[in-house]
């Protein structure tokens, strides 16, 4: 599989990640250990090298660790802190305080003694401005818990992140219904500063091939669709993902795309649609043409 330089880090990234809040977060699949095991080990085996998960994520870093921690020098582990009492720390969610025994929770689930990456989860840029947040996750790569620091998040939060120069990684939604960070230049901003740049949502939840009310489904996504309509929306769900997945991997400032799934098969199709390579420049311009000719001005990047 392609692999990518990661910024200005010493990693080279597959193109496709795999992220792990399905396997912990939705009870609805119920993935147990076992199915976990197999899952994992087929996503290393298949050559994928980023493993995303978060402290948020329930019994995610636990199936990780149980997995496949005895190949950690196969993948790179990347996850997020932030979260407080919600998850069952001991002070309000974005507290500092919460950040170095977030991590070393973490890395006690995922039986490691480091992470090549944690970043910020999703926090306002309100929080950010206030700086102890950042301080405390700098002093985890200062003391060798964490290899490089990042933010996750989107819209204006992730712009403000990205001008504090305090980040070496930025993770943010891009895909067929959610263009603001070209749009906003976020990426643009990304790449001046040799950042990282991982995608989340880069098929945008499959939402055409899920009923309403589906888990992690956001009907926002749906609605953006169905306005778009875009020319390829009438064409299998195969397909659909096809494009969805391909035009997210085609955005030049885009180094590795997350994505989730309980079921090996599709570890498999996702890299053979990778595989295919970039859309043509024709087919990515008509499909931001399209955009830019539908969105709304209130069709920021999800909360």
């Amino acid at each position: 599989m392609e692999q990518r330089q990661f910024g200005k880090t010493d990693m080279r990234v597959t193109v496709l990640g795999f992220g792990s809040a399905e396997i912990g977060m939705d009870k609805d699949l119920n993935v147990s250990q076992e199915d976990a095991n197999q899952l994992l080990n087929k996503v290393l085996d298949s050559g994928i090298n980023v493993i995303d998960t978060a402290s948020s994520y329930n019994t995610s870093e636990e199936k990780i660790g149980r997995a496949i921690s005895h190949r950690r020098q196969e993948y790179y582990l990347f996850s997020k802190c932030g979260e407080g009492s919600s998850v069952g720390l001991d002070y309000p969610d974005w507290d500092a305080r919460n950040v170095r025994p977030s991590v070393e929770r973490s890395l006690k689930r995922l039986q490691t003694d480091y992470l090549d990456l944690v970043l910020i989860h999703s926090c306002s840029e309100a929080i950010l401005r206030q700086g102890d947040l950042i301080k405390e996750v700098k002093k985890l790569k200062e003391d060798g818990l964490v290899r490089y620091i990042g933010y996750s998040g989107d819209s204006t939060n992730a712009l403000y992140a990205i001008q504090t120069d305090e980040f070496d990684v930025l993770e943010t939604s891009l895909n067929l219904a959610d263009q603001e960070p070209i749009d906003l230049k976020t990426l643009d901003e990304a790449e001046k500063r040799q950042m990282g740049v991982i995608i989340k949502r880069p098929v945008a939840n499959v939402v055409w091939n899920r009923g309403p009310g589906a888990p992690n489904n956001p009907d926002i996504y749906k609605e953006r669709l169905d306005k778009l309509n875009y020319s390829f929306m009438t064409e299998s769900p195969d397909k659909i993902l096809e494009y969805a997945l391909r035009f997210t991997l085609s955005v030049p400032q885009v180094d590795t795309a997350i994505v989730g799934t309980t079921k090996p098969e599709h570890v498999l199709e996702n890299i053979a649609i990778a595989n295919k390579g970039k859309l043509s420049d024709p087919e990515m311009n008509d499909i931001r043409r399209r955009w830019q000719e539908v969105c709304e001005p209130a069709w920021a990047g999800l909360k």
